[in-house]
């Protein structure tokens, strides 16, 4: 008994020592516990504080078209001309609206003088500049029901509109008519927006596939394919081209490049890492679209990864840490992005360092300990010299790229559910009921 309380209070000694021992302090810089095992090159300290830096945007140019997403360089009005104070002018519906089953994920596009729309059931309407149905085409199979399926895109070019939807297709239509002049099955869902490019119509299928279609007979001139995942998120990314490449994202978070013409693949890059702590986070899947500007592409992920790759080699140039729910928007040596995380960030395009970054509208309902239902934001694109979100909480904001001050907001009936685009200097966006709404 005796020996043991004398162990005891020896051990209690060795313990007030130790705790009395003054704690050496390592100096150096402190690194991130994880940042060895996310793989990637690390952009510059991240900064905390907003700053307010001068930016030399292109000049305003009026274009008359908006014929694809954003990823395309041929296709990309860099800042398109849009008066300083934009009003609601018309409005038109375009059939069904998002639902529990059904998402619009479309964004119109507008060539020859109309706006073409898909709408949440594989409806394609045609409609006038000022607000008037030119026509519509039902594209949901004779053995399906609309309700079916969901998801498609748009684009225009060759002298025609074409267009993926839920249910496995590619649709070549008549601008004037609506009518069909080929189809083409895809075997997986096509949920992404297709991309033209003289004569060869690429899309994205089932997340996993890549094809060329030819424009003018609906015949595969070649296919590439990804490792499956199931994963996902509604809505595939766009293909985006240049004279020599065409570059593909997918659902395993893999970007490939393959020469346009033959489908030779050039380079793959994988975007590895994922947001901690955050469920969502482990969705590796390419929400942010490639986008080229110059010899550079610009890709994000929805697990929290933005990436600049160079064009010919797909060497990785910088990351970011943060995802993006759309195509990066490049202007004036900066890059703009709506991040996973509902944020609005202006970035340099040199080495992704942050410049600044406002919130968006992010959960519907938040409490300690539950908090499910999120706003969408859509975007971002540079027109009127300023950086333009559309939400589904019914507001659009207009930002100045400078700061990212908030300088405008237009109200949205029933809010978006697509990013907006411009032509004509008239903004287009299509709300979460199925109405087209002109701002001008």
């Amino acid at each position: 008994m005796k020996a043991s309380s004398l162990v005891l209070g020896v051990a209690g000694l060795a313990m007030l020592a130790a705790c009395s021992e003054r704690e050496e302090v390592l100096i150096g810089k402190r690194e991130e516990i994880y940042a060895v095992l996310e793989g990637g090159t690390p952009p510059a300290d991240a900064i905390s504080e907003n700053r307010s830096v001068a930016i030399r945007l292109p000049a305003q140019r009026a274009n008359s078209e908006w014929t694809h997403r954003i990823g395309t360089p041929a296709y990309r009005t860099s800042n398109a001309a849009l008066g300083t104070a934009p009003t609601l002018v018309w409005s038109a519906p375009i059939g069904a609206g998002d639902s529990r089953r059904n998402r619009i994920t479309a964004d119109p596009i507008v060539a020859d003088g109309r706006i073409y729309t898909l709408d949440a059931n594989a409806t394609v309407v045609a409609t006038s500049g000022t607000g008037e149905r030119l026509w519509s085409r039902d594209l949901t199979p004779p053995r399906d029901t609309p309700d079916e399926a969901t998801g498609g895109g748009l684009a225009y070019g060759g002298g025609m509109v074409f267009v993926t939807s839920g249910f496995g297709s590619l649709t070549a239509l008549d601008p004037v008519s609506g009518a069909v002049k080929w189809q083409q099955l895809l075997n997986a869902s096509g949920s992404g927006a297709p991309t033209y490019y003289k004569g060869l119509v690429y899309v994205t299928s089932g997340d996993d596939t890549a094809w060329a279609i030819e424009a003018d007979s609906g015949r595969i001139r070649w296919q590439m394919t990804s490792a499956p995942d199931t994963g996902n998120v509604l809505g595939a990314p766009s293909p985006a081209l240049t004279d020599k490449y065409a570059i593909f994202g997918y659902g395993d978070g893999e970007v490939q490049a393959a020469f346009r013409k033959g489908g030779m693949r050039l380079w793959a890059s994988q975007l590895a890492g994922q947001r901690r702590n955050r469920a969502l986070g482990k969705i590796s899947d390419i929400t942010g679209d490639p986008v080229v500007d110059g010899g550079t592409v610009y890709v994000g992920s929805y697990a929290g990864r933005m990436v600049a790759m160079d064009l010919d080699s797909g060497e990785r140039l910088w990351t970011a840490k943060d995802g993006a729910l759309g195509p990066m928007w490049p202007a004036g040596g900066s890059v703009f992005a709506i991040t996973d995380q509902n944020e609005l960030v202006r970035l340099n395009a040199k080495d992704g360092s942050r410049i600044w970054g406002v919130k968006l509208p992010n959960y519907v309902k938040f409490t300690q300990k539950k908090a499910t239902e999120v706003y969408a934001n859509m975007g971002p694109v540079l027109a009127g010299g300023r950086i333009i979100v559309a939400s589904n909480d019914g507001k659009m904001r207009f930002f100045d790229p400078k700061d990212g001050s908030l300088t405008q907001t237009v109200d949205v009936p029933d809010g978006a559910t697509t990013a907006p685009v411009v032509a004509g200097r008239t903004l287009y966006v299509v709300s979460t009921k199925g109405q087209l709404y002109a701002f001008r």
